[in-house]
């Protein structure tokens, strides 16, 4: 099902694109939204919404098998295919597909670059059509309801009434969260990973951290870095230093690096990269900037430190969910330093206080926050579980 429309875009990652002899379009499909101006939480209106997607799979007849991922910070649409950018597999390439846990060969999967990102779905690198430049920091301060709006929309658009299930982690994991609350007459089942209903000091602090990096690279340019030739790769390198640290787990970095020279047998009693964990670390920061936009960064940081799910509930989270009838799969992991167990413990103490029907379970492992994005079959069996119950009851 592809709806497509014209998009003005920020013409550098096309533009490197065609440099490189590559004609397909990143972006995958992408929808114009713009019959209704979306008014942000900010107060603020965007006139021009266009939201970039990817979909795996067929809709259904009776149209009650569509599931929507909802992508982290650091992802984007390209969840089961092959990024059109590094090559690389799409980033939950081990649960979604033919008959993989996410089995597209019997449900319809969307998942939406969020309102904010840097592939598609408008944010501060797209052009601005009042002005004809990139919006860098005009573009107005969203929040994860506010990309929440335009995943709804985009359902809308093509004609989807309800969906079978919203899942995704961290990020996701609220956009989820976001979604049960707003729409719970829309969702008839839900699983927030890894993630939280708030965003805690601490991860207010790393996300800062991160920020003053990007704004202190001379290439910033005040955020109006676009058609300047360069851009703050440095600062958003560093960044993304900083947040990777907090995907892993202490345990986990020990076991694959400990303090184990790169390429050497001794210290050089100097500042290059002596340790593998340096070097990855490095590695992993310059592979960042080739497809992430620093802009972006900063926005979506912004929203994820915002989000305080209570607030919108007169301070009661419990209140979020009252007389819903979703289901819902809330999972932790034991390593999660970045969105400890405890937090996820919290949302099911309120969706218990709301009477909500709930599972939860923590996956003991060593592989800190990003273990939702890799190979756990407890949490695998776990999510398994849940899905067939929840499709046995929906008829599909």
């Amino acid at each position: 099902m592809n709806i497509d429309a014209p998009q003005q875009t920020h013409p550098n990652y096309l533009a490197d694109r065609a440099e490189r002899g590559l004609d397909d379009d990143p972006r995958g499909t992408v929808v114009d939204l713009s019959a209704v101006p979306l008014v942000l939480d900010s107060g603020a209106e965007l006139n021009h919404v266009s939201v970039a997607y990817q979909t795996y799979g067929a809709l259904n007849a009776n149209k009650s098998n569509a599931v929507v991922i909802c992508h982290a910070l650091t992802l984007d649409q390209h969840v089961a295919n092959p990024h059109p950018i590094t090559g690389k597999p799409g980033w939950w390439d081990v649960m979604v597909g033919p008959g993989k846990l996410i089995d597209t060969d019997r449900y319809f999967v969307i998942c939406a670059n969020v309102l904010g990102g840097c592939l598609g779905t408008t944010g501060p690198q797209e052009v601005n059509p009042d002005t004809g430049k990139p919006w860098g920091v005009d573009f107005p301060v969203i929040t994860i309801g506010d990309m929440v709006r335009v995943q709804a929309a985009l359902i809308d658009q093509l004609g989807i009434p309800d969906l079978f299930c919203v899942l995704g982690g961290s990020m996701g994991g609220m956009q989820v969260l976001d979604w049960a609350a707003r729409y719970p007459n829309k969702v008839f089942s839900a699983m927030p990973i890894a993630t939280t209903s708030l965003h805690s000091a601490q991860n207010i602090a790393f996300h800062e951290v991160g920020r003053q990096a990007i704004m202190a690279d001379p290439d910033w340019h005040g955020g109006d870095y676009y058609g300047t030739g360069t851009s703050p790769k440095s600062g958003l390198s560093v960044a993304r230093m900083a947040a990777h640290i907090t995907y892993l787990s202490e345990a986990g970095l020990h076991q694959k690096f400990g303090r184990r020279l790169q390429d050497r047998q001794a210290l050089t009693y100097g500042f290059d990269a002596d340790f593998q964990i340096e070097s990855y670390l490095r590695h992993q920061g310059i592979s960042f900037v080739e497809r992430f936009d620093a802009n972006s960064y900063l926005y979506i940081t912004r929203a994820m430190d915002y989000f305080d799910l209570a607030a919108d509930y007169r301070g009661r989270l419990a209140n979020a969910f009252r007389d819903t009838a979703t289901r819902f799969f809330v999972a932790s992991f034991t390593s999660d330093w970045l969105y400890p167990t405890a937090e996820s413990k919290a949302v099911v103490r309120a969706l218990n206080a709301a009477g909500a029907p709930v599972s939860f379970v923590e996956i003991e492992t060593d592989k800190g926050h990003d273990a939702f994005l890799l190979d756990e079959p407890e949490f695998h069996d776990s999510l398994r579980g849940f899905l067939a119950a929840a499709a046995e009851a929906r008829g599909i």
